[in-house]
């Protein structure tokens, strides 16, 4: 029986070392993508690069608590339907009303009882599921982009993700359809790949195009993101729109598209310890945490640049 919280994004906002650790190692392995934010105003930051399906957001924390940063993050449009659920040792009657009036949907209490959690997880992605739907995807028009069923056949895609599919691939103007082997690329990078967002490059005869999971829509319904550049193009705007040094932004690069350190150390030809350094570098200037919480800004900053 499939897993519903495979494939899933949820960012957890905790200050606490201890909770953090807990969270990550029991969310990952119910098959679930996890971004990290350390305090309120990182994860501000950071969702101008991602889009999680869910926040677990701690409501006491040094500077912003988490009663102002959900109310924050409620001002923006594209974070209406989120599911925010509160992780707190604050059980009183006024603290939970507090926490629903700045736009929670649940809250569970510390210490956190894990089957509790992931009860309360299912249940609120399955519902934000429903209430987003396709038509979140549909608020991006100026991106390219296209949705593929199960079966790998074309359900929808925007203007610009028609027009560079068309370019690409002449008779997708006749019936929508992908070459067989794009369909067959396409369902193993969703397949093996969820947690980073990873993407695969398909040759053409004057270039590459690019196809990026962004993710679930729907029941059955894989979004991906089409963009054709240069490795070098894309290389530099990482490096400009993160202060980022050419190798950095390699690196980040390929951490976006699902390699691990000993790949990317093949491809860029210089040894694991040296990738990890450059790791170390890219987390502190992009002031994330882990590996996912990169690779969402690197795919955030492309996105929206494509």
């Amino acid at each position: 029986m499939a897993n519903p919280l495979a494939g899933s994004t949820v960012l957890v906002v905790d200050d606490a070392p201890e909770s953090l650790r807990l969270l990550v190692d029991t969310l990952e392995k119910e098959g679930l993508r996890v971004l990290i934010a350390i305090n309120g105003a990182a994860a501000i930051d950071l969702l101008d690069h991602a889009m999680p399906d869910l926040i677990l957001m701690d409501a006491v924390m040094p500077g912003m608590d988490g009663f102002t940063t959900t109310s924050r993050i409620k001002t923006d449009p594209r974070f209406a339907h989120t599911p925010i659920i509160f992780m707190t040792g604050l059980t009183e009657s006024e603290n939970v009303v507090q926490g629903l009036e700045a736009g929670g949907v649940d809250y569970v209490s510390k210490p956190i009882i894990v089957d509790e959690l992931i009860a309360r997880l299912r249940v609120h992605l399955a519902n934000a599921r429903v209430t987003r739907g396709s038509q979140v995807a549909l608020d991006y028009t100026g991106r390219p982009l296209v949705a593929l069923d199960d079966q790998n056949q074309t359900l929808w895609c925007t203007p610009l993700g028609e027009a560079m599919l068309t370019a690409a691939f002449p008779a997708f103007a006749e019936g929508r359809t992908l070459p067989a082997s794009v369909t067959i690329a396409l369902g193993r990078l969703q397949a093996t790949d969820l947690a980073a967002r990873a993407t695969t490059r398909i040759d053409l005869e004057d270039g590459h195009i690019e196809f990026t999971f962004m993710g679930h829509q729907g029941s059955g319904e894989r979004l991906f993101l089409i963009s054709k550049a240069s490795d070098n193009a894309v290389q530099r705007v990482l490096a400009d729109r993160h202060g980022l040094t050419a190798r950095e932004a390699e690196v980040l690069l390929w951490i976006s598209r699902g390699k691990p350190n000993r790949e990317i150390s093949e491809i860029l030809g210089i040894s694991p310890r040296t990738v990890n350094k450059h790791l170390e570098q890219v987390f502190e200037k992009l002031g994330v945490e882990n590996r996912a919480s990169a690779a969402a800004f690197a795919v955030g900053t492309l996105s929206r640049w494509s």
